[in-house]
């Protein structure tokens, strides 16, 4: 078996070192994309065209390599958001060479002059691609997007506008490394009906005036920084599942949080409590719970974006998935629905006298079965009801606008209970 060689090739074949064109030169199967394998046309090699059949690729590499050199051309780095990964994963870590070349991003970011440790990079490919991109434009003052033939930059534009950011800033670039090459920047409404060249990088700014929502705890240079109480649209979570701000900033009071301490948050959701609660438990540990897998990556990359470092997240359904967890000292329930009382019960067990469970609910079979099952169970309890009116702007004044009734259960343990 001859290992594979992915050589990344920049912006174009002037980016190749001599390293990469000696490995090229050996090739016995040469594969890329058209415009790739039109590099190297004259070259001796077998060529093999890259499609959208990715599986068929892949049967002929695996094929190939038992005797020939296989060598595949990749944009800019092969390893960021390029074919590396999948070959990595389909023929062995020890079958694979990565070499690595300048990425579109940093390319991009060099042609603009600014840096890019601090920017967020979204793939446009893929379903409800605007979620992904409108979820990080909300949060970050500098995204990067890949787009492809549907989720243009004149697309992108057109979702811009419809969610607000009208004053946001856009930076085209197309064809990087191209004689062609072309670098503009644009208001939504001016890139909104413009065609652009199938082969582009934006770069989304937003305003850091216009655009700033006044909620937003954002820094002078733009950057979001952790507190209690973060507006929802801070986090990365699926529509009306995540704790509405004004009711985690109470249930976080309720949990009566200090250093050292570790929480449970199960059914964490978009881990928006267990983020905040990291806050206060400064050499003590959040562990959040949850089953969903696209909720798991949601609390990751949420995770990520605030640089929370104790927290640690678990899939598991519950109420199982609690054995060999780290014991807590105080439990968060946000989420449950049917199974909301054999979690609380399963829960409970792990807590000692003097710990603390908090669990919200807008049920109101929920909150009779909650308090009941806690007293049993040896808790003292209690129930506050947050009900929020946010101010809702109109065209002669404001108004209120009611957000559902919570019922916020909290509990102190006192003994062992039933």
């Amino acid at each position: 078996m001859i290992p594979v060689h992915v050589i990344g090739m920049g912006l174009g074949p002037e980016d190749l070192t001599a390293r990469h064109h000696k490995i090229i030169s050996q090739a016995q199967i040469l594969a890329g994309g058209r415009r790739h394998l039109a590099c190297f046309k004259d070259h001796p090699a077998e060529k093999k065209r890259i499609t959208r059949d990715m599986r068929g690729l892949i049967r002929h590499i695996r094929i190939e390599m038992r005797e020939k050199l296989v060598v595949v051309l990749a944009s800019g780095d092969p390893n960021f958001f390029g074919i590396a990964p999948l070959l990595v994963e389909s023929l062995g870590t020890e079958n694979v060479v990565i070499h690595p070349n300048i990425s579109s991003v940093a390319a991009a970011f060099s042609r603009i002059k600014e840096r890019w440790d601090d920017a967020v990079v979204v793939s446009l490919h893929g379903r409800r691609p605007e979620n992904s991109f409108l979820d990080a434009v909300a949060v970050s003052p500098k995204v990067v997007l890949f787009t492809d033939s549907k989720t243009t930059p004149a697309w992108l534009a057109r979702q811009l506008i419809k969610a607000g950011y009208e004053q946001a800033r856009m930076c085209v670039l197309e064809n990087l490394g191209a004689p062609d090459e072309h670098v503009a920047w644009y208001l939504p409404a001016e890139a909104a009906n413009r065609t652009f060249a199938a082969l582009n990088v934006v770069v989304v700014r937003k305003s850091l005036t216009s655009d700033r929502d006044p909620a937003l705890p954002l820094d002078r240079n733009g950057r979001l920084r952790l507190q209690i109480g973060m507006p929802e649209g801070c986090y990365l979570h699926e529509t009306e599942l995540i704790t509405k701000a004004e009711v985690r900033a109470v249930s976080i009071s309720k949990l009566r949080l200090w250093p050292g301490l570790t929480l449970w948050d199960l059914g964490a959701g978009s881990g928006s409590v267990a983020i905040e609660a990291s806050l206060l438990l400064r050499g003590g540990k959040v562990i959040a719970v949850e089953q969903d897998p696209q909720r798991i990556f949601h609390i990751r990359q949420n995770r990520k974006r605030f640089k929370v470092r104790n927290l640690e997240i678990v899939q598991a359904r519950l109420p199982d998935g609690l054995e060999g967890l780290s014991p807590p000292d105080r439990i968060f329930i946000g989420g449950g629905g049917k199974d909301l009382l054999p979690i609380i019960k399963a829960a409970a067990s792990h807590l000692k006298p003097g710990d603390v469970m908090v669990v919200n609910t807008i049920l109101l079979a929920s909150l009779d079965g909650a308090m009941t099952l806690l007293k049993r169970l040896g808790f003292a309890a209690e129930v506050i009801q947050v009900q929020v009116s946010r101010g809702r702007t109109m065209p002669f004044g404001e108004r209120l606008e009611a957000l559902n009734p919570v019922w916020i259960v909290s509990g102190l343990k006192l003994e062992k209970g039933l």
